[in-house]
């Protein structure tokens, strides 16, 4: 009896060292998955709390700790409001003290360091999280790649600009702090992932939504783009075309910041750091449902539009694997009450396109009532996200390094019980983030009348990910040839059964580009 205990005893101890990790701030102790076959490290701190003086400060150096910190739990998600039906947090509470990640990582031993895998969350600035389920990174960890999930500061709270923020800055620069949280999480990743099996100069940063936005970013920045030596793009990037939403200048966030100060009674920077979370939160929500603050160009994250450093080649050169759903937001369209009509669409085309109307119908044709919906639907999407990842391929195609970009075609099967909510439809198309769960290899995260095919989906798409991620190419054993955009042209169509295709629709995107206002510097 005495000698099983001392048997179980040392099991334990082996389990329970096998999940302690050194970094530079501590000792964490995490937890596996329940096969054990995965390592799990939550709510691990990268910087420090961002609260009272810190608050629209930089992120700062986290404080050590002695002892064994738990790592067992989710940290807070970062303060936001409630925008989108979609997200769902897995951490038990909100807060500006944020800055938390979490790590998968291989619980076997592997005989050299193994890629690694930053995620940036989607939620346009103002919402998401890094521990939402459909994120969830056991999938990529039984791949062999450390997979990091990050937080980062968001709408009011992220991105807000003031004269005195700017003014107190040693960078003059003000309202990038959810990027240069980014960065901060980057740097740690550099610092600490080889004490979880990871290889910090093998890095690939990826994102979805916004998320993808903050990638295109990053490979601008000078504070980051040296950081990670491979980037994944879903549908968003920084450019944005005549109409779209690129980011503003300094100057105007900053008058923005000092109009959103005003509209609360507070007339300084210390009035406003002593108002609460919550106030502030509730404040921002009136300005655009929250969706009033967003990156601008602070001369310090950003030196110029992102645009512009792509265009003078300076951005990072490394791979890119980065595309679109084929019906990102169609389905405004498709549901709106008042649809669009062979007559009401060409009128809509003279009043957004003006002189470049001509053109516009050209490339969105509404010869029918049908081609009419159709057409709208389209343009929503390339005006949206689809035009923007366009032009980043685009650019990046120049470097001479790999480009592989797909479209997501597969429709996501809605439920038998929405159906009726959905105006009767079977699916939405292959709409606007509807293919994470594909790609994390997480279908049951999603309420969806999921079928064999979608598993077939999931995991082609994963073996996808992870081979590019793993060697900045995503071909692999078993998988239909993906080819090199910026070499062949063609597209990966990700499906039931995934096929790459001759490119479609250049004459939409280069009619777009064609009326293209120049970037602005600053």
């Amino acid at each position: 009896m005495t000698k099983v205990f001392i048997i179980a005893a040392g099991l334990a101890t082996g389990v329970l060292a096998a999940d302690r990790v050194k970094v530079a701030s501590g000792t964490l102790e995490g937890t596996v998955n329940i096969d054990s076959t995965v390592r799990i490290f939550r709510g691990v701190p990268f910087a420090a709390p961002p609260v009272g003086n810190l608050r629209w400060q930089p992120p700062q150096p986290i404080q050590p700790w002695s002892g064994v910190r738990k790592a067992d739990e989710f940290g807070a998600h970062c303060v936001q409001g409630k925008v989108f039906g979609d997200i769902e947090s897995r951490g038990k509470k909100m807060s500006e003290d944020c800055l938390y990640l979490t790590v998968w990582a291989p619980a076997k031993p592997a005989a050299k360091r193994l890629p690694v895998y930053v995620w940036l969350y989607g939620g346009g600035f103002a919402a998401g999280s890094g521990d939402e389920p459909r994120y969830d990174g056991e999938g990529f960890a039984k791949r062999g790649i450390v997979a990091v999930n990050v937080n980062y500061r968001l709408g009011i709270f992220g991105f807000l600009a003031h004269p005195e923020l700017t003014k107190e800055s040693a960078h003059m620069a003000s309202g990038n702090y959810g990027l240069l949280d980014q960065v901060a999480a980057l740097e740690w990743v550099r610092k600490n992932i080889a004490a979880f099996g990871g290889d910090p100069h093998r890095v690939t940063i990826g994102g979805e939504s916004a998320g993808s936005l903050s990638v295109s970013a990053l490979m601008a920045s000078p504070l980051s783009r040296d950081l990670f030596q491979q980037a994944v793009g879903e549908s968003g990037a920084f450019f944005a075309y005549v109409g779209g939403r690129g980011s503003a200048s300094l100057a105007e966030s900053e008058k923005q910041g000092a109009a959103f100060a005003a509209s609360i009674g507070a007339t300084s920077l210390a009035e406003l750091r002593a108002k609460s979370a919550g106030d502030l939160l509730a404040a921002a929500m009136k300005t655009n449902n929250g969706f009033g603050f967003w990156p601008n160009v602070d001369g310090y994250f950003l030196p110029v539009e992102v645009q512009s450093v792509f265009a003078e080649g300076k951005q990072s050169k490394v791979p890119l694997l980065a595309g679109w759903n084929a019906d990102e937001v169609r389905m405004g369209v498709t549901m709106a009450k008042e649809k669009p009509t062979a007559k009401s669409f060409p009128a809509h085309l003279r009043e957004q396109f003006k002189d470049n109307a001509d053109g516009a119908l050209k490339v969105y044709p509404a010869s029918t009532d049908a081609e009419a919906v159709r057409s709208a639907g389209d343009l929503a999407s390339d005006s949206f996200i689809v035009f923007g990842t366009w032009k980043w391929l685009e650019m990046q195609t120049k470097t001479g390094r790999p480009v592989y970009r797909f479209q997501f075609d597969r429709a996501v099967p809605v439920p038998a019980g929405m159906q009726a909510m959905a105006h009767g439809l079977k699916s939405f198309g292959a709409a606007h983030a509807s293919e994470l769960e594909y790609v994390f290899n997480v279908l049951p995260s999603k309420k969806a009348d999921w079928q064999p095919e979608d598993q077939k989906v999931a995991e082609t798409m994963n073996a996808y990910w992870a081979n590019f991620i793993r060697t900045g190419d995503p071909n692999g054993p078993g998988l239909a040839r993906w080819p090199d955009f910026a070499k062949t042209h063609e597209v990966m169509h990700l499906d039931t059964e995934s096929k790459a295709l001759p490119e479609e629709h250049r004459d939409r995107y280069e009619f777009l580009d064609s009326i293209q206002a120049p970037a602005s510097t600053k």
